[in-house]
């Protein structure tokens, strides 16, 4: 179906008035759809919403993939409507610990994911830095508020990325003689250890 077919279909079947130009921009991904048009334009192509987006990453993503109304997710996990697209739209999920479990159950969410879609990667990455660098067991309950995974799971798992952390550094001391070069081998690698301790993270948490 061209572009022109799709914007016709579009108005016949749902009434909406979108340009052929529009739907275009919607493939090459100029442009995205609104929630509605999203699943009219699966109706004109005789697919579900889910399959005409790319892995979803935002919370909208995932609720849309699962073809589930806002009002109808919200009432899942616990929260008012607009409470909930709110958050959503704000790109940051405020949920207590219950309701997060919630909303990773109701979308399918892995931890990973869920982390992401709640916008919480970089706040993430910082406890992780600080957790590898400093007493890592003051970091389980932050994490822990984070990121809807077991607490021993998690303990396990910061108590790895530490130890595997100051090996590094003590490795990185014993290959040079000279302070000066210490200190410049040991900054280096230990940059470049915490440029992947989100990533190092999750391969250690699903071990």
């Amino acid at each position: 179906m061209a572009p022109g077919h799709v914007a016709y279909g579009l108005g016949a079947q749902y009434g909406l008035r979108i340009s052929a130009e529009t739907v275009a921009a919607w493939e090459r991904g100029m442009q995205m759809p609104s929630e509605y048009e999203l699943t009219a334009l699966a109706g004109v192509l005789w697919c579900a919403p889910g399959e005409l987006l790319t892995a979803a990453r935002t919370l909208r993503e995932h609720r849309v993939a699962r073809e589930l109304a806002a009002d109808e997710l919200a009432g899942m996990v616990g929260l008012a409507t607009q409470a909930y697209l709110r958050m959503e739209e704000s790109g940051r999920w405020r949920g207590n610990e219950r309701q997060s479990a919630a909303l990773s159950e109701a979308l399918g969410l892995t931890p990973a994911q869920f982390v992401t879609a709640t916008g919480r990667t970089e706040e993430l990455a910082e406890l992780l830095r600080n957790a590898v660098t400093s007493r890592w067991q003051a970091y389980v309950r932050p994490v822990a508020k984070l990121v809807p995974a077991d607490r021993q799971v998690i303990q396990a798992v910061l108590e790895r990325l530490h130890s595997d952390y100051q090996a590094l550094m003590v490795s990185t001391l014993s290959w040079s003689s000279t302070g000066t070069e210490r200190a410049g081998s040991t900054g280096d690698a230990g940059r470049a250890f915490l440029a992947q301790v989100v990533e190092r993270f999750w391969l250690t948490a699903d071990d």
